[in-house]
């Protein structure tokens, strides 16, 4: 097999691992929170609470996972993820009450600590160095679907088997799938020689200054993201929609995140990343600006210019680091880069749950003004 078909087939099968651990984790609450609140007898928000502090250890955790592979490549540590998936999945569907439940969901932060996107383009960047830029957009086009899969998926497994049959499932979807195609399909990590190699042409260290910027950048992003993510529908009615016309824009969220990820694998990949960057975290403020100068008519605009706008975001996390600080030591670096990131998504569904409440579509001015924030950082990066 040529080396080009091998490339293909590693992000192929980081592109459906990838679906997997988002469908089976990050995803979940979605479609199960109701049904497991109702039989725990406790609240929605009890529940999401729970998945917040899961995704809180996998923000502490990310650094530590990032380590073992630069130390031991991509394969081994994606692959003992499955397994660490399908024992919280497992134990969540036999969780007799919200302690268990509680238990198996910090399984899961570990597993997501280890399998989520950072570990795949760490592994990628351990794999290609610096050409893993169009392999970690790959992987972005493909997973872009877990949502698309997650949810309906989740859903008939919940109707035909219960949610406790639905996570039981998941796992064993993690055993019979991800793990044989993560631990027999990814290539070794490079050998010794390749390695020594790229560190002695990687240059001096990143400064610490540089790496808190672009920290600073993604955790903006992806607090509008996780924000905007939990509550569209309801924002959009605020703006002025019906509840009808709200649901039928924000259908469009995916296939413009999907959209722009597709432009970034074409075009735009022949420009600076830090380039691309500044066009993903423009896209929200103007977003904004369209849906609050037009209002409701404007509803459909908004989601489409942010979704681009998330969609390249989503590969710039990747990116862009790599661009900057190079190959070595990326796994690490990475989960400290991203840990304030992990950290916003975790806390954004609620905070700005309680800005919708009190101040309507107005509420959209903090996450515009962080997003021009986040562009001025990334002009701040180019000085430097």
């Amino acid at each position: 097999m040529t080396a080009t078909a091998n490339r293909a087939l590693t992000v192929a099968v980081l592109g459906t691992t990838q679906t997997l651990s988002w469908g089976s984790s990050y995803y979940l609450p979605a479609i199960l929170a109701t049904p497991i609140a109702t039989e725990f007898g406790i609240s929605r928000a009890t529940v999401f609470g729970i998945f917040s502090v899961a995704l809180l250890l996998t923000a502490l955790l990310g650094p530590a996972a990032g380590r073992a592979i630069d130390t031991r490549g991509g394969r081994d540590v994606l692959a003992v993820s499955n397994l660490v998936f399908a024992a919280g999945l497992a134990l969540m569907g036999f969780a007799p009450g919200p302690v268990v439940f509680g238990l198996a969901w910090a399984v899961l932060g570990v597993a997501m600590a280890m399998g989520l996107y950072d570990a795949a383009f760490a592994t990628l960047a351990g794999l290609y160095g610096k050409d893993a830029r169009n392999s970690i957009t790959g992987i972005t086009l493909i997973a872009g679907f877990a949502s698309t899969v997650g949810w309906p998926l989740t859903a008939l497994m919940d109707a035909e088997w219960g949610w406790r049959g639905a996570c039981y499932g998941w796992a064993v979807l993690h055993v019979l799938l991800g793990l044989p195609l993560n631990r027999l399909l990814i290539p070794r990590v490079p050998p010794p020689e390749r390695a020594a190699t790229v560190t002695a042409a990687a240059g001096p260290p990143p400064r610490m200054a540089d790496m808190a910027l672009l920290a600073f950048v993604l955790a903006t992003a992806g607090f509008s993201a996780s924000a905007l993510g939990a509550h569209l529908p309801g924002l959009l009615q605020a703006a002025g929609t019906t509840a009808a016309a709200a649901v039928a824009a924000g259908t469009l969220l995916g296939p413009a995140q999907v959209g722009a990820r597709i432009l970034e694998f074409g075009f735009l990949r022949k420009i600076s990343p830090l380039v691309s960057a500044r066009i993903a975290a423009s896209a929200h403020p103007i977003a904004v600006a369209v849906l609050l100068a037009g209002g409701a008519p404007m509803a459909a605009v908004f989601v489409l210019i942010h979704g681009a706008g998330n969609g390249m975001l989503t590969i710039t996390r990747g990116t862009l680091p790599l661009a900057l600080f190079g190959p070595v030591g990326y796994g690490q670096r990475q989960g400290f880069i991203t840990a304030p990131a992990r950290a916003s998504q975790a806390f954004a569904p609620y905070f700005f749950g309680l800005l919708v409440d009190a101040y309507g579509a107005q509420s959209l001015l903090l996450t515009a003004g962080l997003g021009l924030a986040a562009v001025a950082a990334l002009f701040v990066l180019r000085a430097r």
